[in-house]
């Protein structure tokens, strides 16, 4: 099966990461908690993909879902 993910936004969502903390990016664009996984991806091929924070920062995290960097915006938005 060749799914694609659902264009949750055509723009980076800014995050603020606290260190040690794991966060799940949605990768199917379903979840109404984006940018984070809330198992709307249930009969879905997707599965979210798991972020632990290293250090607390700010980080832009893609919405477009066709970034070649998951979970992070490459850019991407800017070609839809």
């Amino acid at each position: 099966m060749n799914e694609a993910p659902v264009i949750a936004q055509k723009a980076p969502y800014p995050i603020e990461l606290k260190a040690g903390k794991t966060y799940y990016w949605c990768r199917c664009g379903r979840s109404q908690r984006q940018p984070f996984c809330d198992g709307s991806h249930a009969g879905t091929a997707f599965e979210p993909v798991p972020l632990t924070a290293t250090q607390s920062e700010t980080v832009y995290l893609c919405g477009c879902k066709q970034t070649k960097n998951q979970p992070f915006c490459d850019g991407a938005h800017q070609t839809l």
